[in-house]
């Protein structure tokens, strides 16, 4: 992956920077219910993996906003061009290893090579994260839990590498919702940054309803968003 160099102190950002630096613990992370009725409508009926649908389109969204790209590295900071994901897979033996994906191609393509790709992992387990881990999105999947919050690992001292979680979707309102969460430093990322990773995943997410409008019944309205995000991500 290409990078470049970011001169902090010419960013607007340069004093909550130089500030969360300072903390032990810099990091900023949010859980949202990501309506996924109509991905998981899709999935089914095309026989389509709906974890690898999902890391596809929360990658390629993440890819979308460039301070989620942004990485501290010593004294500066860097920003990469495009971020591959590293995601933990099971094991016969109930503990894991980490595969690393890249989302830099068309879904039908990142299908079958993503498939392989675990299968290669597999075989020969390791927690290692390859020769440029500072890239990674560190992605992981909690499907036996539908929770609304979630606590993560952090390594002291602070790493930057953003972390992307969901757990098991659930029912609610007749709508299939998945939780979701985006933990990151905040010396790099604020609020509307994470927002921006909802937002390109669920276009809709946090628009307040409209007098009389009913979200449940407006299918056409819903139907519109999951093809522009299906669209966004590459995965139609």
């Amino acid at each position: 992956m290409n990078w470049r160099t970011v001169d902090m102190s010419r960013e607007s950002r340069r004093d909550q920077f130089a500030y969360f630096q300072t903390l032990s613990n810099p990091y900023v992370g949010v859980t949202v219910q990501v309506d996924v009725t109509e991905l998981a409508v899709w999935c089914r009926e095309s026989g389509t993996s709906f974890f690898l649908a999902v890391l596809y389109a929360a990658v390629r969204a993440a890819n979308g906003v460039p301070e989620l790209r942004r990485r501290i590295r010593g004294d500066q900071v860097v920003e990469y061009d495009r971020c591959p994901s590293s995601h933990t897979v099971a094991l016969p033996d109930g503990t894991y290893c980490y595969c690393s994906l890249e989302v830099d191609r068309p879904f039908r393509e990142f299908l079958p090579y993503a498939a392989a790709e675990q299968e290669r992992v597999k075989a020969a387990p390791t927690l290692e994260d390859g020769e440029d881990g500072e890239s990674l999105f560190f992605v992981s999947c909690v499907p036996w839990l539908s929770y609304t919050a979630l606590t993560q690992p952090t390594p002291t001292p602070a790493d930057s590498n953003p972390r992307i979680t969901w757990g098991r979707w659930h029912r609610q309102g007749g709508r299939t919702l998945l939780p979701m969460t985006l933990l990151a430093n905040h010396a790099l990322v604020d609020g509307i940054h994470i927002a921006r990773f909802y937002e390109n995943l669920d276009p809709g997410a946090g628009r307040p309803l409209r007098r009389g409008e009913n979200r449940v019944l407006n299918q056409e309205r819903r139907e519109r968003q999951v093809r522009r995000c299906i669209v966004v991500a590459g995965i139609a």
